[in-house]
């Protein structure tokens, strides 16, 4: 177990979601998501995802998690459901703001969320990476980074949503080290996003290893984790493509959670389950509709590192 002290390092206990009003899977994302389901027909999706992100929401909120809960009525976004892939938040009163590889997505930027950031938590400064994309240089937040909070590491697959240049910036800004690597799909299509192929919680961590290309690699990740006295649960393909590796720890009324998808959980083994609740009560959110965009119940939260105002 963790020290107490860094009971709360990993596991925020407060979140940002956003309520999408014309959801659709987007075409513009395609080429390197391979996690999407292709979908003609977006006015049957816009209903099912809200009400699909309104329940997540509320049972969040039920374990005792503060949501801040936006509301996403354009129509030129259709990926705003995912908002920790253009902002994140860290200890200490800092928000990072990302380059986005879409154009779409870089629509998705909000400032009455970094206000409201502001108004409720105290926020030292904005770091605003989004200058970089004129330059084809993207480093799309929680979705390129997995986050060691308690140890200071990044954790980032090569991709074309992952620069190596931003990366290194990031790190060097927030005082991260970097472990940069590549993942590939069983297809042999690289892994477009880091948080679907795993996740870092307090006690243990989750990660498709089958996928990490070089085996040197594989083995210097799990030792990481070993060493950091974190339980390693290795995820198979199968596990990867429902969405099993993502997931995000948060902290609620009583203790830790692991929120993921009811598609993920699904999939993992009794062993497995008895692995996470160990520290974590495991919390299956229904959002299938939001699943086919590509992502699922880590790319909808965003995780609040700030300290709250009185």
């Amino acid at each position: 177990m963790a020290p107490r002290s860094e009971f709360f390092i990993q596991a925020p206990s407060a979140v940002v979601m956003v309520r999408p009003h014309h959801f659709m899977v987007n075409a513009e994302t395609a080429a390197d998501n391979r996690f999407q389901v292709a979908e003609h027909n977006a006015n049957d999706l816009s209903p099912l995802a809200y009400e699909e992100i309104t329940r997540a929401a509320a049972l969040l909120q039920e374990e005792g998690v503060a949501v801040h809960l936006f509301e996403d009525e354009a129509s030129d976004t259709p990926d705003s459901v995912f908002p920790n892939n253009w902002f994140s938040t860290h200890p200490g009163g800092y928000v990072a703001v990302y380059p986005m590889k879409a154009l779409s997505r870089r629509r998705e930027r909000r400032s009455d969320i970094i206000q409201m950031l502001k108004r409720c938590y105290r926020v030292q400064a904005v770091i605003d990476y989004s200058g970089l994309e004129p330059d084809g240089l993207f480093l799309e937040g929680t979705g390129a980074m997995v986050l060691d909070h308690i140890h200071r590491v990044v954790y980032a697959v090569r991709s074309e949503r992952t620069n190596p240049i931003v990366l290194e910036r990031f790190c060097n800004q927030f005082s991260f080290e970097p472990v940069l690597f590549s993942a590939k799909d069983p297809s042999g299509a690289d892994i477009y996003h880091t948080n679907v192929l795993m996740c870092v919680a307090t006690d243990f961590a989750m990660i498709g290893l089958d996928m990490i290309t070089d085996p040197v690699t594989q083995h210097e990740i799990v030792h990481r984790f070993e060493r950091a006295g974190r339980r390693v649960i290795g995820l198979t393909n199968r596990q990867i493509q429902s969405f099993a590796g993502n997931a995000i720890e948060l902290q609620g009324r009583n203790g830790r959670i692991l929120a993921l998808s009811t598609t993920a959980f699904l999939t993992l083994t009794p062993e497995q389950i008895d692995v996470i609740s160990e520290s974590a009560k495991l919390l299956p959110l229904a959002i299938p509709t939001v699943e086919r965009a590509g992502g699922s119940v880590r790319c909808t939260i965003a995780g609040i590192h700030l300290t709250r105002r009185d």
